[in-house]
């Protein structure tokens, strides 16, 4: 295998060095938009998840087959949007690799492994994704789980230089795509829900030098930062923040996604996450609208200075992020040409804004919600329903949950019929106050009482909007066209083409609909479950769609739709094509554990249940998409079960120590729960393999 590669490395080297054009984009390339390429996250600039090529249509669909296939050696949640730039695919996988493909025959042409450190899983919201790469003018960007941005060279794939864009000592993470802009590479970064404080980061594409930074919250030491956004955390946003825990934890608003540049008006738009803690009423005594939380904001690209501003959750208070999916679009509202910006947040309202200006232009519900009844078209702001804001007494339960309406996955616009394809969900929410908060570093510092739950669900009322839909929106009448129901809730991001189809993965199928009326016109099965959106490119006159296909990620991880982990692939599919991918191994059984076997604990059950659920559930809740410590050997001597959790055994395999929480004592407590739970459990359970070397 290793010669293969070498022979195919050396002919891609050989190739590159005769031909000077060998992923040279820049700004005007990426503007251009050759239909036959995807340059850039979104295809262009407007990331629209759109491609005109239509040699794929209503009538040739049918012929639709596997061209190709690889398998990558990671088996974690896969997010990435494939880029496709003078015939190689270049994609990151989980853990941060990055690799090139031939986009002919997807021979692997070179790899390359960061090693970030398995240990960074503990700081890892949901999975240890990547959703993609960057590429101007020879390079190869990526965004590393520890906070690095590396650039490798195209054609060898050889690191250039790489640069940490976060503090090591805090629990911040990379899962996003960079965005090139003006020769400068934008990317932000995660860790909101773990304490951390918000901001976007651009670098010199050529040197990796630091051009500007904006943070999205004011300091909490009330200090200048000496960056683009001290004027403006000064004379606006510091206002909007009063006495609480945001002081401790740096109060959110992580750029964890959406980066959009709008190269009509030279703006670079940003969607700003959730507090930190979650709770309104913890972070900043339940005052003040918390700028720029859960907000767009447009900056200048040359120097990062603010222009304006639009937020969609004032007070934010329930992870409804606005990092989701931007848009821009050129649209035609009541008979007036008019430049957008496009964006279905998790709090389930669908915007349009002006481009320009950021001003609200309309916003409807795309989903049935009910923490709002409208935003006021006058003032911007959501009409909340007062029930929303939990209390300490008074718990919420509603529609959408922290899950919320739409996720990370991407939308698409497809400018024939007007319309855009947004994979949303439904799902509850149930918040609750805790009684007190205390900020522990490193780990998750949600501010929500013991009652809450990711996934929201109160098992005394089951939730009867459970599952997710593919929605057909009419941006400018502000209503759906269509609507697809489905059963599973987490699903791809969505791919519309100039065939007239729209391309969307829906458990382990892989489906074309009818981009006008939702009609199914073609299926594929995966067998691994996709959540990442499709690309589609022209080599040879042929047309491709590329999927990369991988389930994990917040849904994998809390485990709604339940299904296991397989290893990561890319599938590519042409007219006529008969390739036939190999089958996936079926996954390993775990069976029960005799507690007889076990070394007799002593430990205090309880305590031990109260660890288990703060450090260990939000991974191990799913036992089929990581392995169930209740069924694990380890428990069964208290020497195992150290060594794993505070020494780090299995730390290279994504399982981190927690020695920084735990002592010796504090794992035998853990061991004593999992042992009641082990003797509850006499029936054996499928799980996969446990995580791949990271």
């Amino acid at each position: 295998m290793k010669a293969v590669r070498s022979a195919a490395l050396l002919g891609f080297s050989l190739l590159c060095a005769c031909d000077a054009r060998v992923a040279d984009v820049d700004g005007r390339r990426v503007e251009a938009a050759a239909p036959a390429e995807w340059l850039s996250n979104g295809r262009t600039y407007d990331e629209q998840h759109y491609s005109p090529l239509s040699q794929i249509d209503h009538d040739t669909v049918g012929e639709l087959g596997l061209a190709w296939w690889t398998e990558v050696d990671t088996d974690r949640g896969q997010e990435a949007t494939p880029l496709v730039v003078d015939g190689v695919l270049y994609t990151t996988t989980a853990w941060s690799k990055v690799y090139a493909l031939d986009a002919r025959t997807g021979e692997e042409l070179w790899s390359y492994d960061p090693r970030v450190p398995g240990q960074t899983a503990l700081v890892a919201c949901c999975d240890v994704v990547n959703r993609g790469p960057a590429i101007w003018r020879g390079r190869v960007y990526a965004g590393t789980l520890d906070g690095r941005l590396i650039a490798l060279d195209a054609r060898t794939g050889a690191l250039d230089w790489e640069v940490q864009t976060t503090d090591p000592a805090q629990a911040y993470s990379i899962t996003g795509a960079p965005r090139v802009v003006r020769g400068k590479v934008l990317i932000g970064n995660g860790g909101a829900d773990w304490g951390v404080r918000g901001y976007v980061s651009a670098y010199e594409a050529e040197s990796g030098d630091l051009a500007w930074r904006f943070y999205t919250t004011p300091n909490p030491a009330g200090e200048p930062d000496h960056a683009a956004s001290d004027e403006v955390l000064r004379e606006t946003a510091a206002a909007t923040w009063f006495d609480g825990a945001w002081k401790q934890t740096g109060g959110g608003g992580t750029v964890w996604d959406a980066i959009t540049y709008d190269e009509t008006n030279d703006l670079v738009l940003i969607g700003v996450g959730n507090g930190s803690p979650w709770s309104h009423a913890v972070r900043s005594g339940g005052r003040g609208d918390n700028l720029f939380l859960s907000s767009i904001v447009a900056l200048q690209p040359e120097t990062g200075e603010y222009v304006w501003h639009y937020q969609t959750t004032p007070g934010e208070t329930w992870d409804y992020t606005a990092t989701q999916h931007i848009m821009l679009a050129d649209l035609t509202i009541d008979g007036e040409a008019r430049r957008v910006v496009m964006q279905a947040p998790k709090n389930g309202f669908f915007y349009v804004l002006d481009a320009a200006t950021g001003r609200l232009i309309s916003a409807e519900k795309y989903i049935p919600l009910d923490w709002a009844e409208r935003v006021d078209l006058a003032t911007g702001r959501p009409v909340e329903n007062p029930a929303a804001r939990y209390t300490a007494g008074q718990p919420s339960r509603q529609l959408p949950g922290p899950y919320g309406g739409h996720n990370w996955q991407a939308m698409a616009f497809h400018p024939d019929t007007g319309l855009v394809y947004i994979p949303s969900q439904k799902l509850r929410g149930y918040y609750s106050q805790p009684g007190d908060f205390e900020f522990l570093p490193g780990v998750r510092n949600l501010g929500m009482g013991e009652r809450a739950s990711p996934l929201a669900l109160d098992p005394a009322a089951p939730d009867p909007h459970g599952g997710g839909e593919l929605i057909a929106w009419d941006p400018v009448a502000q209503s759906a066209r269509w609507r697809l129901s489905f059963p599973i809730f987490w699903r791809s991001g969505v791919l519309a083409t100039g065939g007239g189809l729209v391309f969307h993965a829906v458990g382990p199928e892989f489906v074309a609909f009818d981009a006008a009326n939702g009609e199914a016109l073609w299926r594929f099965e995966t067998t691994a479950h996709a959540i990442a959106p499709a690309i589609s490119y022209e080599l040879d006159g042929a047309q491709y769609v590329a999927l990369i296909v991988g389930y994990g990620g917040a849904g994998g991880i809390t485990g709604a739709d339940r299904q296991p982990r397989r290893p990561g692939r890319v599938l590519a599919f042409k007219l006529g094509g008969t390739a036939q991918a190999a089958p996936y191994s079926e996954p390993v059984e775990y069976p029960a554990l005799d507690p007889a076997l076990a070394a007799p604990s002593h430990g205090d059950i309880a305590a031990g249940r109260s660890a288990y659920e703060r450090f260990c559930e939000p991974c191990h809740r799913v036992p089929n998409f990581f392995p169930n410590p209740a069924r694990s050997p380890a428990i069964l001597q208290p020497e195992a079960l150290r060594g794993i959790v505070l020494e780090g055994a299995l730390t290279e395999n994504g399982m981190p120590s927690l020695s920084g929480y735990l002592d010796a004592d504090g794992v035998e407590d853990v061991r004593a729960f999992l042992l009641t739970e082990a003797a509850r459990a006499p029936t054996a359970a499928p799980a996969d393999e446990p995580p791949a070397h990271p």
